[in-house]
């Protein structure tokens, strides 16, 4: 991937030596899986009802009842807070979230994250340092039936 000696490498002094490049190796964040940014509910944003979608949603503000983003990638960032059942196609948690999580693909519950409920998914994933309360069922006819249920509604 790099090599010593290029242009801009560390042998050719154009780059002071600062320590260990740190690489991203998390979860793809939304706006990365698509063509186009997710949309973004700011952290000053309170919103207490269903929020449905055709897009990736970052959630930084706090969201109370429920989350259907049934072929998108939902993010709750570090600052979001999430009272609401949420059912997506991948889930990626960094902040707060009470209620259960519904994801088709995956649910990637990181470091920084508190969770209080349920995780049906396939694929799950919690991060070492994440704080996690609840069970954690993964089946795909089972995520895909809650998925189901919840447009039935």
């Amino acid at each position: 991937m790099f090599e010593i000696g290029k242009k801009g490498g560390p042998e050719s002094g154009s780059r002071p030596d600062s320590g260990p490049v740190r690489m991203e190796t998390s979860a793809p964040r939304p706006s990365a899986m698509g063509s186009r940014e997710a949309a973004v509910i700011g952290p000053s944003i309170h919103i207490d009802g269903d929020v449905r979608g055709e897009e990736d949603l970052l959630i930084e503000g706090e969201v109370g009842g429920t989350v259907q983003l049934k072929n998108n990638s939902l993010t709750i960032g570090p600052n979001g807070k999430v009272r609401a059942d949420v059912y997506a196609h991948s889930i990626y948690v960094d902040g707060y979230v009470e209620g259960d999580l519904f994801g088709a693909e995956r649910v990637h519950i990181r470091k920084s994250a508190q969770v209080k409920g349920n995780v049906t998914s396939p694929r799950v994933s919690v991060e070492d340092g994440a704080k996690f309360k609840g069970a954690i069922e993964m089946d795909p006819q089972a995520a895909q039936s809650a998925g189901n249920r919840a447009n039935a509604q």
